[in-house]
Order: structure tokens, then C-alpha cells, then sequence
């Protein structure tokens, strides 16, 4: 029998190491032009690759494994996340760089997938205090990963957090190879190809015109032809899926009360958890004569922001528990309103450092039970031949939330900003609203959960089972 601890450790440090990637450039983001002698228009390029890789893959490798097997999938990103570190390791040049980061968005699709093995290797009584953990790797990567990637990129060349990356792909390729034993349970039929393309032409679209509104102009040509025709895209690819036997994703499942509700409260608590990723270390490293800021450097900043994973961390164990005795839907109810808490603190404050460090300890326990609920909501709601599928349509929300909260924090900040030497500073009214727009975002996940059936039944397979 495999061992289950090894089993749990093995996909948490490939959870965490996933999550890392969001935050691995977060640091030399401001130097990337002058590094890669290119404009900040297209070092951009750097940042958004990777979030647009992630939402294409979680849903579509999802149902590879499902398909073909997780654990197979799950080797195949990490080899390209991989070698995409190392691409971007060896390289100066843009192009490369940019291509290297997409491969490392690509490992993102291990977190849905490492649920999905988590709930078909372990015993009945672990599996919600295993899945908490591994779903809360989705902060906590990011929380842990600033301070150490500004440290790296402190002491060392940039090229070397492209090395680090390597190192940890490889650790977690070792150990998935060594503890994760194959998949049991596969669904039969063809893959969607048709889908996959047209889903990720449209979520390229879309979240182009989501991601670079604010700087290509929200009502400009670009902005509009990528936005609206992603999203059009997106609805003929909906109604193509509904029409075929072996569909990339099954919407009826998707469409099922409890899975829909769970993955609208996911867009809105990713909406909360990222409006303080950006939120915060602005005002943080702002400088004090701005009145607007701290005057912290990255690695202080990212030091006070750092309980909100360690807290994660921390809860993922009472996380199951509490599913266990009232289900995952608390959870869900906890974790928004710990969101409406922290936000509701901050904006009603004066805002001193030691403020801001309380809300970080407040948005830990936001995140770590709500993306702690999400996927056992989910999985109780689907046929265990769709887990993989379903929790990376998940993570795929979860995302949209973030990068909808990235445009909106941003046009919010930047249209309060004023002039300091030179240079357009957020206000102390801008930021007050922005917390303001999370904890109202996140108040509307409050409802949805609550609407969200006590209890559910998972659907009938409808794919028979492969044997291993």
C-alpha cells in the first residue's frame, strides 16, 4: 500500500511550488526592461505569459487526467515547467524568457490534478484534511515565495531564480516519480481537441483584454477585439460542448447548483485574495514623503505579508476537520467572511504597518478555508471520473477572479493617483476604496455560498472506469 503520508507531502511541496511561478518575476518586474532590453510594454509579456498559461491549462489537463492518467500528466508539467525554468535560466533574450515562463504557468494544472489523486489514493478519513493543505497552496505558494524570490533576487543574478525553479521542478519530479503510485481509474473515450482550441482562443481573449485593458485603454481597438471576441468565442464553445458525446468538459456537471455556486464564490474569492496582493505591498513599499506609503523594501514588505500563508498552513488540518463534522460549505461561509472581516478592518483604520499585518492574519484564514472548502464541494458533487476536470475548471475561476481584480485594482488606483516627483502615486482614498471593492466582492461570495445545498449527491458516472 503506498504510504499516504508521502503521498500528501509529495503533492504539497508540488502545490506550493506551483503557486511559486505567480511570484517568481514579482521582484525584478520594475528592472525586466533594462535586463532584457525591451520595453516595459512587452517585458509585460514576462508576467501575463504565465497567468494566461495557467487558466488555459488547469481545465484542459485536468481532463487529460482523467483520461490518461494524473500521475502521468502531472510528470509531463512538471518536465515542461521544468524546462522552462531552464530555458529562462540560460537566456537574456526576451523571446525565451517569455516562452520559458509560459511552460511555467503550465505546471499550474498540478494543484486540480494533485486534488483529484489525493482523493483517489487516500484513506476516507484523510482526504479532506489532505485536500485542504494542498488547496491552500494556491496562497500560500505566493505568500512564502515573495519574500524568498526577493531575497534571491537581492543577493544573487536574476538568472539565478530561474535556476531555484529548476531545482524545486526537479525535487518535485523526483517525488511524484518515487511516492505517487499510477492511476487506478480512467475515464475512456477521445479527447476534445476541437474544445481545447477554441476554449483556450477564447480565455486567451478574454483575459488579454481583462490583463492589458488598463494599459492598451479600455475602450480601445485592441482591448475590445480581444475581450469581446474571446468572450464570444467562449459561448460557441459552450454550445459546441453541449452538442458532442466525448465534450472536453461536461457542462451539464458544471452546471449542476452546487459546482456553478462553488465556482462563482471561487471568482470572487480570488477577486479578494488578489486585490490584496496588490493592494498591499504598494502601500507598503510607497515611500513615506508620498504620504501614501511605509517606505518599506520588497523583502520587509513581503515579510509583514507573509502570515497569510503560514496561517494556511496552519488551519488546513482544522480545515478537514470542520468538513468533516459540517461540511465543506462552511468553509466556504468562513472564508468569506474572514475576507469581509480583514477588508472591513483595514478600510475603516488609519492603516499603520502593524494594521496591515493583522489583516494579513485575517486574509490567512479567509484563503486557507475558502479554497480549503472549494474542491471538497466539487467533489462531492461530481462522478469520480471528473474530478481532475472539474477542480481545474475550478482553479480556472479561481484565476479569472485574480486577473479581474488585477484590471479593476489597478484602474482604481492609478485614477486616484496624484504626482510626486514626478511619478503618479496611489491615494490613501484609492487604496480605502479598493479595500472597500474586495470586502463588498467578497460579501457576494458570502451569499453565493450560502445558497450553495447543505447536502449534495455526486452524479452517476457517466464514463466507465479503466482499469490501470
Amino acid at each position: 500500500m503506498p504510504n499516504q503520508n508521502a503521498i500528501i507531502i509529495a503533492m504539497t511541496i508540488a502545490g506550493l511550488t506551483s503557486s511559486f511561478m505567480f511570484m517568481l518575476v514579482i521582484p525584478i518586474q520594475a528592472e525586466l526592461p533594462g535586463l532584457l532590453n525591451a520595453s516595459r510594454a512587452d517585458t509585460a509579456w514576462v508576467v501575463t505569459s504565465t497567468l494566461l498559461a495557467a487558466a488555459i491549462i488547469a481545465p484542459i489537463s485536468g481532463r487529460l487526467g482523467d483520461m490518461y492518467g494524473k500521475r502521468r500528466i502531472v510528470l509531463i508539467l512538471l518536465a515542461a515547467m521544468v524546462l522552462g525554468s531552464v530555458l529562462a535560466a540560460v537566456s537574456s533574450e526576451l523571446i525565451l524568457v517569455i516562452i520559458g515562463r509560459t511552460l511555467q504557468g503550465a505546471m499550474t494544472g498540478v494543484i486540480p490534478l494533485g486534488i483529484a489523486i489525493l482523493r483517489d489514493t487516500l484513506h476516507k478519513d484523510r482526504v479532506d484534511t489532505a485536500i485542504a493543505l494542498n488547496s491552500a497552496t494556491m496562497g500560500i505558494g505566493g505568500a512564502i515565495g515573495m519574500p524568498l524570490s526577493a531575497y534571491v533576487a537581492e543577493i544573487g543574478d536574476w538568472h539565478l531564480l530561474f535556476w531555484m525553479a529548476a531545482a524545486l521542478g526537479t525535487i518535485c519530479f523526483i517525488l511524484v516519480i518515487c511516492f505517487i503510485p499510477p492511476s487506478t481509474l480512467r475515464t475512456e473515450g477521445k479527447f476534445d481537441y476541437i474544445g481545447t482550441f477554441l476554449l483556450a482562443i477564447g480565455l486567451v481573449g478574454l483575459l488579454l483584454g481583462i490583463s492589458r485593458g488598463n494599459e492598451w485603454g479600455w475602450l480601445s481597438l485592441p482591448t475590445l477585439a480581444t475581450g469581446i471576441g474571446g468572450l464570444l468565442v467562449l459561448i460557441v464553445w459552450g454550445w459546441y460542448e453541449t452538442r458532442i458525446d466525448e465534450p472536453l468538459l461536461n457542462l451539464k456537471v458544471a452546471a449542476r447548483r452546487p459546482v456553478l455556486l462553488t465556482n462563482l464564490t471561487g471568482v470572487c474569492m480570488g477577486f479578494a485574495m488578489f486585490a490584496s496582493n496588490v493592494a498591499f505591498p504598494q502601500r507598503l513599499q510607497l515611500s513615506v514623503e508620498s504620504g501614501s506609503g511605509f517606505g518599506l523594501s520588497l523583502v520587509t514588505a513581503s515579510l509583514i505579508l507573509l502570515p497569510t500563508g503560514i496561517v494556511m498552513m496552519v488551519i488546513a488540518p482544522i480545515s478537514g476537520r470542520v468538513a468533516r463534522v459540517m461540511g465543506p460549505r462552511t468553509l466556504l461561509i468562513m472564508g468569506g467572511m474572514f475576507q469581509v472581516i480583514a477588508y472591513g478592518f483595514i478600510a475603516f483604520s488609519d492603516a499603520h504597518i502593524w494594521q496591515i499585518f493583522v489583516t494579513s492574519i485575517i486574509m490567512g484564514f479567509g484563503i486557507g478555508f475558502g479554497f480549503a472548502g472549494m474542491p471538497m464541494v466539487i467533489m462531492r458533487s461530481v462522478p469520480q471520473s471528473e474530478t481532475g476536470a472539474s477542480n481545474g475548471l475550478n482553479a480556472l475561476f479561481r484565476s479569472l477572479g485574480s486577473s479581474i481584480s488585477a484590471a479593476i485594482i489597478a484602474v482604481v488606483l492609478a485614477a486616484s493617483a496624484f504626482d510626486f516627483n514626478g511619478l503618479p502615486v496611489p491615494s490613501l482614498a484609492g487604496f480605502q476604496f479598493t479595500y472597500i471593492l474586495a470586502a463588498i466582492v467578497a460579501l457576494v461570495g458570502v451569499v453565493l455560498s450560502l445558497l450553495i445545498p447543505r447536502r449534495t449527491a455526486p452524479l452517476e458516472e457517466t464514463h466507465p472506469a479503466l482499469p490501470n
